[in-house]
């Protein structure tokens, strides 16, 4: 393929929200307190799984990744967002916008992808309990998320490069708060049918497939379920199911409610407004989708918190106490040394 982008351009206008300057600030302080939110929340789940040896199992495994890569597909829109907003620009540089689309692409598509494998892993510990460990192997663990990364990978170059050959017009305006590949393409005054094609393609392979994996493990599941005689036991086995029945009601109607409202009122705003629920909302509800109803991770990030808490009592003491030594020492008279001599 030959790839010659045929304008000098420099940089693209992100539009994004509303342009009253009366809003910046307000705008400014919701997506910082967010993303705060989103990074931290995120963050604890991933240092409880690792510190805690009873969540070292496939579950946790693939929540762990599914936290990192949230805290990335956030990071990827938001900080540039709110730099704009701060300086009260809207410009970002071609290679920028170019990026930042790129690791959209992959950070997006891993989320689909690894709550595709995460159904696969509950459809196992229900459906066939008794064979759980030996097919949920650390081995095949490891090998079910390096092939997420390296479809959406692959992915994310696939279009990055196909965008790389389109010529775009002078300062190219992005209704939205970021570089989404469907309106950068749309941009474009050059032909875009084999990147639509490609788009589309990847969207109805890539995005299809997953979710008809999940809708096929929890038919499975459900069936399962019905054939537990006990409540006790129905329940138990539901609620092991619960937080990710939630996140992927999240993500999944979050994403067709973004591509509905775009068709029926097709303005940055509304594009752009509908856009946060699945590239903000989603990943900052999840830390504590899987903490609150779960019981090991509470303890987890229980323990987590208390043992900071005594880290943090103890560095403070220990500067204390060093402080004290040192003041101490300074005050001492020194000894061995001889008097000046009278001046007469």
């Amino acid at each position: 393929m030959k790839l010659n982008n045929q304008t000098q351009l420099s940089e693209f206008l992100l539009l994004g929200f509303s342009e009253d300057p009366a809003l910046q600030p307000i705008t400014f302080g919701l997506f910082l307190s967010m993303y705060v939110i989103c990074v931290i929340g995120n963050l604890l789940i991933i240092l409880a799984i690792l510190s805690d040896p009873h969540l070292h199992t496939p579950m946790y495994f693939f929540l762990a990744n599914l936290s990192f890569s949230d805290i990335c597909f956030t990071t990827t829109t938001i900080p540039k967002m709110l730099v704009n907003i701060q300086t009260q620009s809207q410009v970002i540089s071609y290679a920028g916008c170019l990026t930042q689309m790129f690791f959209f692409i992959i950070f997006s598509a891993l989320d689909d992808f690894l709550l595709g494998v995460m159904a696969y892993d509950r459809f196992v510990a229900i459906c066939h309990p008794l064979h759980y460990t030996v097919i949920m192997n650390p081995q095949l663990c490891v090998q079910l998320v390096l092939l997420c990364w390296a479809i959406t990978v692959l992915y994310g170059l696939l279009n990055s490069l196909l965008v790389l050959r389109l010529s775009f017009c002078s300062h190219p305006e992005i209704p939205h708060f970021f570089c989404e590949l469907n309106q950068v393409v749309h941009r474009a005054c050059s032909d875009t049918f084999l990147n639509d094609l490609i788009m589309y393609f990847a969207a109805v392979l890539l995005g299809g497939g997953p979710l008809a994996g999940i809708l096929y493990s929890y038919s499975k599941i459900a069936s399962s379920i019905r054939a537990i005689s006990s409540t006790q036991g129905k329940y138990k086995a539901f609620s092991t199911c619960a937080s990710h029945l939630l996140t992927i009601s999240l993500f999944y109607g979050t994403i067709i409610g973004v591509y509905l409202s775009a068709s029926a009122a097709p303005s940055s705003a509304s594009i752009a407004a509908a856009s946060v629920m699945y590239t903000v909302v989603t990943p900052m509800l999840n830390p504590f989708i899987y903490s609150l109803r779960n019981t090991d991770m509470k303890r987890a990030l229980k323990r987590l918190l208390t043992n900071a808490s005594w880290f943090s009592q103890d560095f403070l003491q220990s500067l204390h106490t060093t402080g004290l030594q040192a003041l101490g020492r300074s005050q001492e008279p020194v000894t061995g040394l001889k008097p000046l001599p009278r001046l007469t």
